[in-house]
């Protein structure tokens, strides 16, 4: 998110962020090998051709439209564009509803532009397909205890410290909703005595 007068939000409209950070202009379209890592299922054959202009209803027409979306979304997210990231990955989601990879990226890009909510709900459909995927069960925490459930994130945050106990951010996370539990206790044993 590039720092402006609105509290550090980009003040364009998504679509124009969109695609001032395109990484398929014309500028940069051809640059991406064929060898680069593509969705499970996804053949690469060169270079992906730039999406047109958005149907009306937000579908997406075919896969290479949907992995295009994908890519200059985690692009937008790395760059710091986290609402426009969301823009182009929900239209992703849309067409790819049981994607894994297009549900955690949203999911992260929705959190990341301050969506909580929205990314609480995306990473619990991840989780209500694969329990045991630490980081999904981490985000969902994440995302929970900043919508002020901190009970509930309490719970993912420690069955994501469970799978991976060396992961240094899940113990810290798990430790920080753990405090904030405890302190609203002893307020609500102070304020009753």
């Amino acid at each position: 998110m590039g720092e402006g007068s609105d509290g550090g939000r980009d003040s364009r409209p998504p679509r124009e962020v969109a695609a001032a950070h395109d990484p398929e202009s014309s500028e940069s379209r051809g640059n991406r090998s064929s060898s680069e890592s593509s969705a499970p299922g996804e053949q690469t054959g060169g270079t992906a051709p730039a999406t047109g202009p958005a149907p009306q209803n937000g579908a997406v027409t075919d896969d290479h439209d949907t992995y295009s979306l994908y890519q200059r979304g985690l692009q937008l997210l790395e760059n710091g564009s986290a609402a426009a990231a969301a823009q182009l990955l929900e239209r992703a989601a849309l067409a790819e509803p049981d994607s894994r990879s297009v549900l955690e990226a949203l999911a992260r890009a929705q959190f990341d532009a301050g969506r909580y909510a929205a990314a609480a709900r995306n990473f619990r459909r991840i989780v209500e397909a694969s329990p045991a995927d630490d980081y999904a069960q981490f985000g969902l925490g994440l995302a929970l205890a900043r919508t002020g459930d901190p009970a509930a994130a309490a719970e993912h945050l420690a069955l994501a410290a469970a799978m991976q106990p060396h992961v240094r951010h899940y113990t810290d996370a798990l430790r920080s909703v753990r405090a904030t539990l405890s302190a609203r206790s002893r307020l609500r044993e102070e304020s009753s005595d």
